[in-house]
């Protein structure tokens, strides 16, 4: 409090841009190289740096900075995003007392493996479109939220698609079809079932692999089988068919993994 007023203290950094190469051999892989945008928010108790101009409490935003760039390179195995996320969000509310919650947000720029005479090349790569992206929230208390998502993901189909039965008024022009190009932007969250850092699992535990099992079946569902396609009656069906189908498939592809259900329902 000062005062009258109750204030919360939030500061950070925001677009530190990273790039982390781990360097394995062809034979187990390739290179694997990896660019993300990274933002850091952290709620502290500084309240003397607005009422007193004493900054002793204020974790500059040079230092957290150049924490991104050392905990990238101290992560000599390859880590996702989500990962690093937590490693950072447990390094400021642990190391700093006044420090009590952080939030850590990434956008990873999306590089992906050339394919030369239809072989993987171990070190060559190219920009693709859509991103990855997560939002991870760690508090002193060791509470944890981790949302991930994909942006940009553009898709288009030239039939298959019709829009009718929608309201008719005077301000209406546009006839029922059951014909017509269909194009969207696909932006999508879900939201990981960790609520505590001591919930996650002690084996790696895969988000990448969760990311592209999400843009999978959103594709999938958006175009159907590939000789006759899947009819879509509005934009609004087949969001929800989307959404759906992520839910229902991952539950089953990971049933037939046979994992326990606990580690199930932590996975997806």
């Amino acid at each position: 409090m000062a005062g009258n007023l109750q204030l919360e203290s939030r500061h950070g950094k925001s677009r530190v841009r990273v790039s982390r190469v781990w360097r394995r051999p062809a034979a187990e892989g390739g290179h694997i190289i990896v660019e993300w945008s990274v933002a850091v928010s952290v709620v502290s108790d500084c309240l003397p740096s607005y009422t007193s101009s004493d900054n002793s409490a204020i974790v500059a935003t040079d230092s957290i900075k150049n924490t991104v760039y050392v905990k990238a390179k101290e992560c000599t195995e390859v880590v996702s995003m989500e990962e690093f996320a937590v490693i950072l969000g447990r390094h400021f509310t642990s190391l700093y007392p006044q420090v009590s919650e952080a939030t850590v947000t990434i956008v990873e720029r999306p590089w992906e493996r050339v394919v030369v005479d239809g072989n993987p090349h171990s070190h060559g790569f190219k920009v693709g479109v859509e991103k990855h992206s997560t939002e991870v929230i760690v508090k002193k208390s060791g509470s944890l939220l981790i949302n991930s998502g994909i942006q940009g993901y553009s898709l288009l189909k030239t039939t298959q698609s019709g829009f009718e039965g929608f309201v008719t008024d005077r301000y209406r022009l546009l006839p029922d079809t059951r014909e017509r190009i269909v194009a969207t932007e696909v932006t999508a969250w879900w939201r990981y079932p960790f609520e505590h850092v001591s919930q996650l699992p002690s084996k790696p535990f895969c988000f990448t692999q969760r990311y592209q099992d999400v843009k999978k079946v959103l594709s999938e569902t958006f175009f159907g089988p590939a000789d006759v396609g899947v009819y879509s009656p509005s934009v609004q069906n087949t969001l929800y068919l989307m959404g759906k189908e992520v839910l229902t498939s991952l539950l089953m592809m990971y049933t037939c993994r046979r994992m326990n259900p606990t580690e199930l329902l932590k996975q997806l």
